[in-house]
C-alpha cells in the first residue's frame, strides 16, 4: 500500500467507528476550555445511527443550554468526521451526576489565593501556568495591550477597569492569565469567564444560595473576567454583575475584562455596564501582521522541537506559507502548525506544499460552496483532455470511464452533496453507480501511484484554482 497522505482522510484515518474523544478535543480547541468544562464535557456518546448521533447529558437544563448555544458547532465538528450525520439527539441520563459531584467535592483547594465557589461540584481554576508574559509573543498589533497588562500586574497603573478586546484567538485570554499569575502572588484573585459566572449564578438561584455567591465574587482583590460578551441579554445576571462590579471598585479591587468587541459595540448589555467599562482603559488586539505571524510560527516550531526532538518535520516553504496565508488569528496559526506536525509524525515524512494545502484547507478561507460539481467536471475534463458531453454520456469506453469515476470521486470527497444529488449531476446516474465509482478510485489509489498523483493534482487545481502541480 502506498503510504501517502492521499490514501487516507486526514480528518478521520479510520472511520470504522466515530471517536467521540477526538470530537471532544476538537470542540475544546474550537470553543475554549471554559465552555468545554462548563457544558461540553458533560456530553456522553451513546450510539451512532445512519444519519444522526444519540448523545446523553445529565440534566434538562444542560441539554437546553447546549442545544440553544452550541448545537450547530457540535454538528459541524461531527460532520468533519461523518458527513452523512445531519442531526444530533440528546437523552437525559443522570446516573453519572452524583459521581461527578463526589469527585469534584474532593478537589483540593491548594491554591491559597484563588477563590472558588467551594460547595459547588463545578469548582474551576482557569489559571494556566503555561500562559505567561514571558511566552506572549508581541508585535505592533498587540504591543499596547501587552504593555497595559504588564503595568496592571506591576501595580503601577491607575486605570480601573482594564478592558481588552479583539477577535477570536488573538491572545486576550493569554494576557488575562498572565496578569493572574503575577498578581496571585500577593492578592486573592478570581479568574472566570462570563459563561462560568452565568452558570454559577443560575445554580446559586436554583439552590437558593445567592448569599454565598455574592460573598465569593465580592471578596476578591482581582477579578479577571473573560469573554464578557456572553453576558448579552441576561438581565438578571447583568444586574448582579453590575452590583458586584461596583462593590469591587468601591473596595479598591482591580477588574480586568476581555471581550470580542469594544464596549460601545456590545449588544444587549446594559448601558450603565458599558459606561463602566469605557471609564477605564480600553485597548484592542488587532490581527497579527506578517512579521508577528513569522515570529509565532518560528517560536511554536522551536517549542515543538524541544518537546519532540527529531520528530518535527516542517520545511521552510511551509513555514512561510503558514505565516503568509493563515491570517485570521494566532490560534489558527498554532492550529495549522499542529496539523502539519501531526501529519509529519503519522506518515514519517515532510509534507509537500500540496499536501499542506489539503491538510489546512478549512483554515485557508476556502469556501466549500465555491467547489461546485460543474467546476470539478470542467477541470477533470480539461485534465484528461475530453469534452464534458463525452464524460456525461452513457458511453463506457475506457478513456471516458476513468475520468468520469475520478470526477465522481472528487465530487464525493470535496463537496457535501448526497449520493442522489451527485448522480443527478452526472446525467441522472443511480446512486449505486456513484458508490461503485468512489470505491473503484479508492482501490486504484492503493496500488496505482499515478492515480494518487493525478488525484493530488486535481485536488490542488479544484481547491485553489491553480494549475500548479506540486506533488
Amino acid at each position: 500500500m502506498n503510504n501517502t497522505f492521499t490514501n487516507k482522510n486526514p480528518k478521520n484515518l479510520n472511520s470504522e467507528k466515530i471517536d467521540w474523544n477526538l470530537i471532544q478535543i476538537e470542540m475544546k480547541n474550537k470553543l475554549g476550555l471554559d465552555i468545554y468544562e462548563s457544558w461540553l464535557k458533560k456530553i456522553n456518546f451513546v450510539e451512532e445511527f445512519h444519519n444522526y448521533l444519540l448523545l446523553s447529558v445529565p440534566t434538562r437544563f444542560i441539554r437546553d443550554w447546549i442545544t440553544s448555544r452550541y448545537l450547530d458547532q457540535i454538528l459541524q465538528t461531527v460532520k468533519n468526521y461523518r458527513k452523512e450525520i445531519v442531526r444530533i439527539e440528546f437523552k437525559i441520563d443522570n446516573k453519572n451526576l452524583k459521581k461527578d459531584k463526589k469527585e469534584n467535592f474532593n478537589i483540593l483547594d491548594n491554591q491559597e489565593n484563588i477563590s472558588f465557589i467551594k460547595d459547588s461540584y463545578l469548582q474551576y481554576n482557569r489559571i494556566d501556568p503555561n500562559k505567561t508574559f514571558e511566552n506572549f509573543i508581541t508585535g505592533s498589533s498587540n504591543k499596547l495591550a501587552f504593555e497595559a497588562s504588564l503595568k496592571v500586574s506591576e501595580n503601577v497603573s491607575n486605570y480601573n477597569p482594564l478592558y481588552i478586546y479583539g477577535g477570536v484567538g488573538m491572545g486576550k485570554t493569554h494576557l488575562l492569565n498572565s496578569i493572574g499569575i503575577e498578581l496571585k502572588k500577593n492578592n486573592k484573585i478570581m479568574f472566570i469567564s462570563a459563561e462560568r459566572f452565568m452558570y454559577q449564578f443560575v445554580k446559586s438561584i436554583k439552590s437558593n444560595d445567592m448569599v454565598k455567591f455574592k460573598e465569593y465574587f465580592r471578596n476578591t482583590d482581582i477579578l479577571l473576567m473573560d469573554d464578557i460578551q456572553f453576558m448579552n441579554g441576561k438581565e438578571a445576571m447583568q444586574e448582579e454583575f453590575f452590583h458586584t462590579f461596583n462593590a469591587l471598585i468601591d473596595k479598591g479591587s482591580k477588574i480586568i475584562i476581555s471581550a470580542d468587541r469594544a464596549p460601545n459595540k456590545l449588544s444587549r448589555i446594559q448601558e450603565r455596564i458599558k459606561s463602566r467599562f469605557s471609564g477605564g482603559l480600553v485597548v484592542d488586539i488587532q490581527k497579527p501582521d506578517n512579521e508577528l505571524r513569522k515570529k509565532i510560527v518560528a517560536k511554536k516550531i522551536e517549542e515543538l522541537n524541544n518537546l519532540y526532538p527529531d520528530q518535527v518535520k516542517i520545511s521552510k516553504e511551509i513555514e512561510d506559507f503558514i505565516s503568509t496565508e493563515i491570517t485570521a488569528s494566532i490560534r489558527e496559526i498554532v492550529g495549522a502548525i499542529n496539523r502539519i506536525v501531526s501529519f509529519s509524525r503519522i506518515y514519517n515524512k515532510v509534507p509537500n506544499l500540496t499536501e499542506a494545502k489539503i491538510v489546512l484547507k478549512d483554515l485557508l478561507n476556502i469556501n466549500e460552496n465555491k467547489v461546485t460539481i460543474d467546476l470539478i467536471q470542467t477541470l477533470v475534463c480539461k485534465f484528461f483532455k475530453i469534452s464534458k458531453n463525452e464524460m456525461l454520456s452513457s458511453r463506457r469506453s475506457r478513456y471516458l470511464v476513468r475520468p468520469r469515476q475520478t470526477a465522481i470521486y472528487l465530487t464525493k470527497i470535496l463537496t457535501s452533496k448526497s449520493l442522489p444529488e451527485i448522480g443527478r449531476e452526472f446525467s441522472n446516474r443511480d446512486h449505486t453507480t456513484i458508490i461503485h465509482s468512489v470505491k473503484t478510485i479508492e482501490k486504484l489509489k492503493e496500488k496505482d501511484t499515478e492515480m494518487v498523483e493525478n488525484i493530488n493534482k486535481l485536488k490542488n487545481q479544484i481547491l485553489y484554482n491553480t494549475s500548479e502541480n506540486e506533488i
